[in-house]
C-alpha cells in the first residue's frame, strides 16, 4: 500500500496538474470506485460537476482537494473530493486521446479541454468522494479524516508532544509508529527503515524507550521518508505510479525492508523477516535485539 512517500509524490502531481480547472463531466465506471458517497455514483457527478479543483492537500495517506463553486467554496467550510490510494489505486492525468485504462474506474473531464484526470484501481481497495469539510478550515479538510494525526513532513507536527504520546502508550514500538491517531503517513516499509536506522526491535515496548530513542526514531522516519520522496518513492510493481504513470526508485535504497537473508549494510548479519499482524517485519537481529522477556511473561 501506498505510503506517506508516495501519496506526497502524487498530491504534488494533482497540484500541478488540475488546480485551478473546472470540471465539466464525470465518468463513474464502476460504482466500488466510489461506494464511500451514500448518495451513490449520480450524486458524486453531480457534486463534482462545474466545480473549481484548488490545490491538492494530503493527511497522511489521504489525499483531498477543495472545491469552489456548487460544491462549495475552496476555503471556510463547503466540500472537498476525498480520495484513498488503497492497495492498487492510481490517479493519473492523461490526455483525452490516451485509450481507458483496463482499470479505470472514474474519470474527470474538464471544461479547459485539457488532460483528464483518471482513477485507475485494479483491486478497488481504493476509492474517492465528495465529502463535507471541517467548518472553517483553510485547507477543507474532510471531516471524516479530521481525527488523523498530521504527518512527520508536516511543518505543523509537534515532536515534543509525539515523543511524550508514543512514551505513554502502552504497546510495542511498531504499532505506535503504525497508529494513525499517533502518527500519520508511516506504514510497514517505513516503519521498518526507521527502526532499523534506530536500532530498535520492532517489538520494542514504547514504556521502555528513553526520549532521546523515540526523538532519533522520530528523526529517522522523517529522513527516510524524505529520501524516499526525492526519488519519486518505493514501487515494488507496477501498481504505484505518480501521476504521469512513473514508477519510483527508493526499493533500491531500502536497508532492511524486502532484504531477508541479504547482509545487513551495517554489520553484515543477515537480515531476517518474522510475521506480524497479518504483515511482515525486517530486522538485523543483531542491530535490533529481541527486547528480554520479564519473568513469568
Amino acid at each position: 500500500m501506498p505510503e506517506l512517500p508516495e501519496v506526497e509524490v502524487v498530491r504534488r502531481g494533482l497540484a500541478n496538474w488540475v488546480a485551478g480547472r473546472t470540471v465539466s463531466g464525470v465518468d463513474v465506471l464502476h460504482p466500488r470506485a466510489v461506494r464511500r458517497q451514500p448518495a451513490g455514483a449520480a450524486d458524486f457527478a453531480a457534486r463534482l460537476t462545474g466545480t473549481t479543483l484548488g490545490a491538492a492537500q494530503r493527511r497522511g495517506k489521504y489525499l483531498w482537494v477543495p472545491l469552489a463553486g456548487p460544491g462549495g467554496p475552496a476555503a471556510g467550510g463547503g466540500f472537498s473530493l476525498i480520495g484513498h490510494l488503497g492497495m492498487s489505486g492510481q490517479l493519473l492525468v492523461q490526455d483525452p486521446t490516451v485509450p481507458d485504462e483496463t482499470h479505470l474506474r472514474v474519470r474527470l473531464r474538464f471544461t479547459d479541454g485539457g488532460r483528464e484526470l483518471r482513477f485507475v484501481d485494479q483491486r478497488t481497495f481504493g476509492g474517492l468522494a465528495v465529502e463535507e469539510a471541517e467548518d472553517g478550515d483553510p485547507e477543507g479538510t474532510p471531516v471524516s479524516i479530521a481525527h488523523i494525526a498530521r504527518d512527520p513532513l508536516d511543518p505543523r507536527f509537534d515532536d515534543a508532544v509525539f515523543v511524550a504520546a508514543l512514551r505513554a502508550r502502552r504497546t510495542t514500538v511498531k504499532r505506535a509508529l503504525l497508529d494513525q491517531t499517533l502518527i500519520s503517513g508511516v506504514g510497514n516499509i517505513y516503519a521498518d527503515e526507521a527502526l532499523w536506522r534506530s536500532r530498535l526491535h520492532y517489538d520494542r515496548p514504547t514504556a521502555t524507550l528513553t526520549r532521546p530513542q523515540v526523538a532519533l526514531l522520530l528523526a529517522n522516519a522523517r529522513e527516510v521518508m524524505a529520501a524516499a520522496l526525492a526519488v519519486g518513492g518505493t514501487s515494488f510493481d507496477s501498481l504505484y505510479v505518480n501521476v504521469n504513470g512513473e514508477s519510483g526508485y527508493f526499493s533500491r535504497d531500502l536497508d532492511a525492508y524486502g532484504r531477508e537473508h541479504e547482509p545487513c549494510r551495517r554489520c553484515g548479519t543477515a537480515i531476517r523477516r518474522a510475521a506480524w499482524m497479518n504483515r511482515s517485519s525486517y530486522f538485523c537481529p543483531r542491530c535490533q535485539r529481541a527486547p528480554r522477556l520479564r519473568a513469568g511473561g
